[in-house]
């Protein structure tokens, strides 16, 4: 049987992990690669290309950067030459027309980091670890017009701890998405899976995150503080403001659930862990980062900082 022919779209690391999976895989021909335009970066904001046109150019396979392509009709054209089998689209980061996912004999297809229909949208990777979850994966599914909507092609499931964090699940996602299109897709194309229609009674949502939501707060628990710093560490990450200037928090844990008392007191202080009263029980400080300074262990915070039981921490 001959190679599927595969268009590719998607933009950041997780996309070229797929992408790179794909280029070794002897079952796909990788005809055609569409990311986003190069974007400023780095501290002297430098045009840089997305990972995945650094990979695709690698390879010397032909790279489309159209900035909208619902309204760059050229772009779709020079698609449509490529004449793929199916599209692959991997947090590409733009909305596809209709015309665009019909264009393709087997559709297009889309590896979505949750297990849909749970988290549909941006951010579902951060989404699931902020919300507590004990379980999450990654979804193969045929993309239609409805956000994240489309019928599940097939699906790898993983257990959450109350420690890993989004950049970790993140990694973990990105194997077992390589393993979905090695397997499950190859299947599909051959119509050897049957799609599963998503329980739309169980749809939630997974919004983009906004910086603002990096502020934290000690009127908030305990567990949702330390759940929202595991999501955030793939960006925007989150701080409090202490003596005026923002200090990030990188590791929390918590310590208890349920003991009340006056949010922002320091309960306890240990080598190398500050407890700090929330609203609903007691958070540990693992590893911070004061304002323009490196990343550091809360016990060489503590070298630089003299505070004491019963200090209000802020």
């Amino acid at each position: 049987m001959s190679p599927v022919r595969v268009c590719f779209l998607g933009t950041p690391d997780f996309a070229a992990t797929h992408l790179k999976a794909l280029l070794a895989d002897k079952n796909y021909h990788v005809v055609g690669v569409v990311t986003q335009p190069d974007r400023p970066a780095g501290r002297k904001m430098q045009l840089t290309p997305s990972a995945v046109k650094v990979l695709a150019t690698e390879h010397q396979l032909p790279v489309l950067t159209p900035e909208n392509l619902r309204k760059e009709p050229e772009v779709f054209e020079q698609i449509k030459a490529w004449k793929a089998d199916v599209a692959v689209v991997v947090a590409f980061g733009q909305i596809l027309s209709q015309e665009f996912l019909d264009s393709f004999p087997h559709g297009a297809v889309n590896v979505h980091g949750s297990l849909l229909p749970l988290w549909r949208g941006a951010a579902p990777i951060q989404r699931s670890i902020e919300a507590g979850d004990t379980e999450t994966g990654v979804c193969l599914q045929k993309m239609v017009k409805k956000l994240d909507a489309g019928a599940v092609i097939g699906e790898r499931k993983v257990d959450l701890d109350d420690a890993i964090t989004a950049t970790q699940l993140y990694d973990r996602l990105a194997i077992l998405g390589c393993e979905l299109l090695a397997e499950d897709l190859i299947r599909y194309v051959r119509g050897e899976i049957a799609l599963t229609e998503q329980d739309e009674s169980k749809v939630t949502y997974a919004a983009k995150i906004e910086k603002e939501e990096s502020l934290l707060s000690w009127n908030l628990a305990a567990k949702t503080i330390h759940d929202r710093v595991r999501a955030f560490t793939m960006g925007p990450g989150t701080y409090i403001m202490f003596q005026g200037k923002r200090l990030k928090i990188h590791r929390t844990r918590v310590v208890d659930l349920n003991t009340t008392g006056v949010a922002g007191h320091i309960v306890n202080l240990l080598d190398h862990e500050v407890h700090i009263q929330t609203a609903s029980g007691v958070l540990a400080l693992l590893e911070v980062q004061p304002e323009s300074k490196s990343r550091l262990a809360v016990s060489d915070f503590l070298k630089a900082n003299t505070l004491k039981k019963g200090d209000m921490f802020v």
